[in-house]
């Protein structure tokens, strides 16, 4: 775990919020969540089985080793696998993806690592409030390290990042997030925001007791790098907003923004639930 820039007092600022954590891929990096989808495309490509994109989305947020078991145990691609192999996809399987998935997402993330507009002022907006920014993710450490500088040299570096293989138990279990509130001496949960592009991650953070924001725009579930997205009208843009907003609220989120820019607005407006 890494944590920089924490003191061991916790602040609590005049709008009542004490942190924010935000994910990364689609949330704050990699417009789109691009990055990881297409990788996970052509490990099963190598594989002999050809997935969807929606398919290799559709477990977004979690640990990379989960995301894998669950896009192979989608029945179409169980089906799949089985005619290519005449047999099911094992644990090794499974375990030799996601060996070949680790040096191919270094890779990709070499070159994918940019920070979402906005982010930066947004996140220098809420530090100058007296927040402190945590992160999570479900990219492993060793990943991470190809993350951290890259944003940093776009100016985004975070206080602490929590990476799947951190804690017991990835996305949807709440660990991740809990981890960051002891790194960051933040010392009640109900006074953290959660902010995510995938619903598992919303889970999460509702799971630890935080106010859950869903992103939809830059995220994982509309998935349209900066430029498609400009190309599009903008009933278009604001149709796709919506359909991302129903599954966040469906999987519990208390507000949604088209991107984290967006976030010091909706912190002006919303304040904690008083404790109990």
């Amino acid at each position: 775990m890494t944590a920089t820039a924490a003191s061991a007092a916790t602040t609590t600022t005049t709008t009542g919020w004490q942190g924010v954590l935000l994910d990364w891929a689609g949330t704050t990096i990699d417009f789109g969540s691009r990055a990881p989808a297409a990788v996970f495309v052509e490990i099963f490509r190598q594989s002999g089985v050809e997935i969807t994109v929606p398919e290799a989305r559709g477990p977004m947020g979690k640990a990379k080793l989960d995301h894998i078991a669950e896009v192979a145990g989608l029945p179409r691609v169980a089906a799949a696998w089985q005619s290519r192999h005449g047999r099911p996809c094992t644990r090794d399987d499974v375990l030799a993806m996601y060996e070949r998935f680790l040096p191919l997402q270094r890779e990709t993330l070499a070159r994918a690592t940019q920070v979402i507009p906005g982010v930066v002022e947004a996140v220098r907006t809420l530090r100058a409030r007296g927040l402190k920014i945590g992160s999570s993710t479900g990219y492993t450490r060793a990943l991470m390290e190809v993350v951290l500088p890259l944003a940093a040299q776009q100016g985004y570096a975070p206080d602490c990042t929590l990476c799947a293989d951190d804690v017991p138990a990835g996305r949807p279990a709440p660990d991740m997030n809990l981890a960051a509130t002891r790194l960051l001496h933040l010392t009640d949960p109900s006074r953290v925001v959660a902010v995510d592009d995938t619903p598992v991650g919303i889970e999460a953070g509702r799971r630890a007791g935080m106010l859950t924001v869903g992103i939809t725009l830059t995220g994982n579930l509309v998935g349209l790098g900066e430029a498609e997205l400009a190309a599009l009208s903008a009933s278009d843009r604001a149709a796709l907003h919506a359909a991302a907003a129903r599954q966040f609220f469906a999987a519990g989120a208390d507000h949604v923004l088209e991107s984290t820019a967006h976030l010091p607005d909706l912190l002006d407006r919303v304040s904690p639930k008083p404790t109990q």
